[in-house]
């Protein structure tokens, strides 16, 4: 019999066709505890070579990461969303029946919303309603935000977490939907985070705290067994505390105060350690 501690978590991330975080991303879960590995859309989806085609079932994490899949051609996550459904849709619906967890960043929040797979209203994980569309300044926007984290939503991968500074970089991060499914979202704690000030308020709207003019700030949102997680900010790219733009001034501040050097890993890990702990909790027994 396994024990919790002895259970390896497995994780897969997307690589291919215009992905272009899986390294980060990879590299990130590896820090939290996972066995990880980078794995090409076409060695899950190929019919050609007898015995080379991979299965989701040998692991225990999905992560669509961030990039801009087939170009974002027809719109962000679109084409990536139709070449797994139509390949993988019943490894995935297997893989979810199971517990397992998937994460979806940035683009690969887009692919998950596009699944159908959020927000999954009464675990339906073939129906769309939401959109993530064009930022409202029309620019491709690069910038670090502030998150606020809802310590009553259901969510696996930021238990635990209060607020969160994240980069962003996309073109299309404005969350949309109806205003009853809106409501929804809010009703069952399916809001996972939403763009805040330095004091953790809401952004309400207002630019650059809110990058792309998501209604209600919503920046990420979850399925309603907390296991499927969907961002537009990306924790990967704040995997150690150097990836931070203000790291240097806050390294003086700390030793002009006389306190020890700030070293070590970037809160982004804290997500994916979450997953990891959960991972081994759910399957560290026979």
């Amino acid at each position: 019999m396994n024990s919790i501690d002895s259970i390896n978590p497995k994780a897969l991330v997307l690589t291919g066709y215009g992905l272009n975080c899986d390294y980060e991303t990879d590299y990130s879960l590896r820090l939290a505890g996972a066995e990880s590995e980078r794995i090409h859309i076409n060695e899950l989806i190929t019919t050609e070579t007898p015995g080379a085609k991979i299965s989701l079932e040998g692991y225990h994490i999905l992560v669509f990461g961030g990039g801009f899949s087939w170009a974002d051609d027809h719109g962000a996550g679109v084409l990536m969303a139709s070449k797994l459904r139509q390949h993988l849709g019943e490894q995935i619906e297997q893989f979810i029946a199971d517990g397992k967890l998937i994460f979806g960043i940035c683009n690969g929040f887009q692919c998950l919303v596009n699944l159908g797979l959020l927000p999954a209203f009464e675990y339906q994980y073939n129906k769309r309603c939401i959109a993530l569309t064009c930022n409202d300044s029309g620019n491709f926007i690069d910038d670090w935000i502030n998150l606020k984290v809802n310590s009553e939503s259901p969510c696996v991968f930021t238990k635990g977490i209060t607020s969160i500074e994240l980069p962003v970089r996309h073109g299309e991060g404005k969350f949309y939907a109806a205003d009853e499914d809106i409501d929804r979202l809010f009703g069952n704690n399916q809001v996972v985070m939403q763009y805040a000030d330095e004091n953790g308020d809401e952004a309400r709207g207002q630019w650059p705290l809110n990058p792309n003019g998501s209604l209600k700030d919503i920046a990420g949102i979850c399925d309603p067994s907390g296991r499927i997680f969907g961002l537009m900010p990306h924790p990967e790219a704040f995997n150690h505390y150097t990836n931070h733009p203000d790291w240097t001034r806050k390294k003086e501040m700390t030793s002009r105060q006389g306190k020890l050097e700030i070293t070590g890993e970037g809160e982004g890990i804290k997500i994916f350690r979450n997953a990891v702990e959960y991972v081994k909790k759910s399957f560290g027994r026979c």
